[in-house]
């Protein structure tokens, strides 16, 4: 038996209706957290003022309608499927001979369409979003004065001293594990404007307290280019504040990430992360679809069985405990101890491998 459009058209209404007002409400909650964290992270910093931080908040909003999202769909369809129960819509449509399967084919497919739309729509403008805030939160609240960007022809690197002087860095590729440019040009400047001296080299290696060029070309306004065996130029840069430079991966849009991978491991860096993210958001429909079988499995026996707050309660604890066990895998993928593809997807497979097999238990065992 197939369902009819109206019967269609009124079980995705529904879905529709409760995901729209619990992802509304997650929503809100995460932005009032948001905005309390950011308060306390500014306390005590005088240069931060009430706008900045609002400003801020204002970027995140994407970033935090992205994360709501999965809960909204579990929640939202636990609600929506409780309430068609308790009111007897599901049971006539039962003794219609309409399968379980068959009634949740429209929220299976909004939660497919939605999980396509946030990927590629609300991923790219909350990742634009999310490289203004970084600066910001670099800016007022971290104090980190670096900036690397990696693009086609290599990296790029701008370093900003105590005194605001500022040091561009740009290079073909470089050796991570010795933190060794290859054919590197400095470009040191006095303020953020005024040309002092440009350096090019074959290599330049980090050391600390200072980059350490050898066989260097000098030019400098007072004097054309002449060589010089040696150069010590002074930074407060470490390897580790140059793998925190880089673009995050929340940073950079679903549609660019491929692109940013092959340029990145072309430089000489590790793209785990962003390999790792790209391959998340291309599980997100999947993951999605699990969320609405599980929100299923908690709800649809209600009536019949009682335990409405006990069966509830589980299924909000077991949202949240996929979502600490998704963030675990995904760490175990960035650290390399698990490969970044199984990493990724597993969490969205294992979840629609359980609420497939819960259902097919409940309702077909």
């Amino acid at each position: 038996m197939f369902l009819s459009r109206t019967v269609s058209g009124y079980l995705g209404r529904s879905f529709s209706l409760w995901f729209g007002v619990v992802l509304a409400t997650l929503f809100t909650v995460f932005a009032l957290v948001d905005v309390v964290e950011l308060l306390r992270r500014s306390a005590g910093k005088p240069l931060v003022t009430l706008a900045i931080v609002i400003d801020m908040e204002l970027l995140r909003l994407p970033n935090l309608l992205q994360e709501a999202v999965p809960f909204a769909i579990l929640f939202g369809g636990m609600f929506a499927f409780v309430r068609m129960t308790r009111h007897h819509e599901l049971i006539v449509l039962r003794a219609a001979g309409v399968s379980v399967w068959q009634f949740l084919l429209p929220a299976l497919l909004i939660a497919t369409a939605v999980g396509a739309i946030k990927v590629m729509a609300l991923n790219p403008l909350a990742a634009v979003l999310m490289t203004h805030y970084e600066r910001m939160e670099g800016r007022y609240l971290s104090g980190r004065s670096s900036l690397l960007a990696v693009v086609n022809s290599g990296l790029w690197l701008r370093e900003v001293d105590v005194n605001g002087n500022h040091t561009v860095v740009a290079a073909k590729a470089v050796q991570p594990d010795q933190v060794t440019l290859d054919s590197v040009t400095f470009y040191v400047f006095e303020g953020e404007d005024h040309f002092l001296r440009r350096i090019d080299a074959h290599t330049a290696r980090l050391e600390p307290g200072y980059w350490l060029i050898e066989n260097a070309v000098v030019r400098s306004q007072q004097s054309a280019y002449r060589p010089v065996p040696v150069v010590r130029l002074p930074t407060d840069l470490t390897i580790d504040k140059i793998q925190e430079s880089f673009a995050s991966p929340n940073t950079v849009s679903f549609w660019q990430l491929p692109r940013f991978i092959r340029v990145l491991e072309e430089t000489g860096f590790s793209a785990t992360p962003h390999r790792l993210r790209w391959h998340a958001l291309m599980a997100e429909p999947l993951l999605l679809m699990a969320m609405v079988l599980l929100a299923a499995t908690f709800s649809l026996r209600l009536v019949r069985r009682g335990g409405t707050l006990l069966l509830v309660g589980t299924g909000v604890m077991a949202g949240f405990v996929l979502h600490v066990t998704t963030n675990v895998i995904h760490a175990l993928g960035i650290g390399a101890n698990v490969p970044v593809v199984l990493a990724a997807w597993a969490p969205a497979v294992v979840s629609l491998m359980a609420g497939l097999s819960l259902l097919l238990h409940l309702e077909d065992g």
